[in-house]
């Protein structure tokens, strides 16, 4: 894994401070690995991206290597749990009589 730099910095999309850190980096990459996504590294993987998008990831997460920043991208689609799909699905579906406490 890869070691990251906490940063702090404004997001060019929304103006807002970003601060950057490892916390989610080690927390997808460890639920990956348990999972057993992260066996045996004998796949390759290429393409050719936009050079402002590849940055900007890099600037987004903190990851400084191509390597360590696919693999990221890659662990967070295959953990996907399609929340907003499954929250949709259960919509109306909580008894209006249950008492939540606030």
């Amino acid at each position: 894994m890869t070691s990251l730099k906490a940063k702090v910095g404004r997001s060019a999309k929304t103006g807002k401070f970003v601060v950057v850190d490892a916390t989610r980096f080690e927390a997808v990459m460890k639920a990956a690995e348990h999972s057993g996504l992260l066996g045996e590294k004998s796949a390759r993987i290429g393409g050719c991206i936009s050079p402002a998008l590849l940055e900007q990831a890099k600037k987004q997460t903190g990851i400084q290597t191509d390597t360590d920043l696919i693999e990221f991208a890659l662990a967070n689609v295959a953990l996907d749990d399609d929340f907003g799909k499954t929250f949709s699905e259960v919509r109306g579906t909580v008894d209006p009589s249950l008492k939540l406490g606030f």
